[in-house]
């Protein structure tokens, strides 16, 4: 099997604006309400750190193997664990298995909601502005720096130019 996009989420790019959890919420929801939403923004130190969070679509995924009625199933094309809301009953056994905490109760739907890759074209990753979130090739993931990591790598670029290295040396 190829290998298949992921979320890629970049904490260092987050400006927790929430346009991932108001795209989500619109996208599956049908309304700008981010306590819809599949995707949260979590903020530490009063702001100055913001983490978007969603489901990994891990490899072990307790949530499916804990559903008592087999509503989570895997989602061949990709990768993605998701939720068949005919056969959820709403029990909540899932988010307790999931060691993540990125299923939640729908109190609309009575059903549990995870993510589900919006079916291979993520609204979160599509709207985000800083590419905090972006939906690529596992292995991508350096080919959008942080902004620390830009400094970084251009004062490493910097300092080396017009330098040869000894023998033995590595750059």
């Amino acid at each position: 099997m190829p290998p298949v996009k992921r979320l890629i989420l970049d904490a260092d790019r987050c400006t927790s604006c929430l346009q991932c959890e108001m795209a989500c919420s619109l996208h599956h929801e049908g309304l700008f309400a981010p306590a819809f939403s599949r995707i949260k923004v979590f903020e530490f130190e009063h702001g100055a750190r913001n983490i978007p969070y969603t489901c990994t679509q891990c490899d072990e995924a307790w949530c499916l193997h804990a559903c008592p009625t087999s509503a989570i199933s895997i989602n061949a094309g990709l990768g993605t664990k998701v939720v068949d809301e005919a056969l959820c009953v709403g029990c909540k056994v899932c988010t307790i298995a999931c060691p993540y905490g990125t299923i939640n109760y729908n109190t609309r739907s009575g059903k549990v909601v995870k993510c589900d890759l919006c079916d291979g074209d993520p609204a979160c990753a599509d709207i985000c502005p800083t590419d905090a979130i972006r939906y690529a090739l596992p292995g991508t993931e350096g080919t959008v720096l942080s902004p620390a990591a830009n400094e970084e790598q251009a004062a490493s670029t910097a300092s080396t130019k017009g330098t040869e290295a000894s023998p033995g040396a590595s750059i």
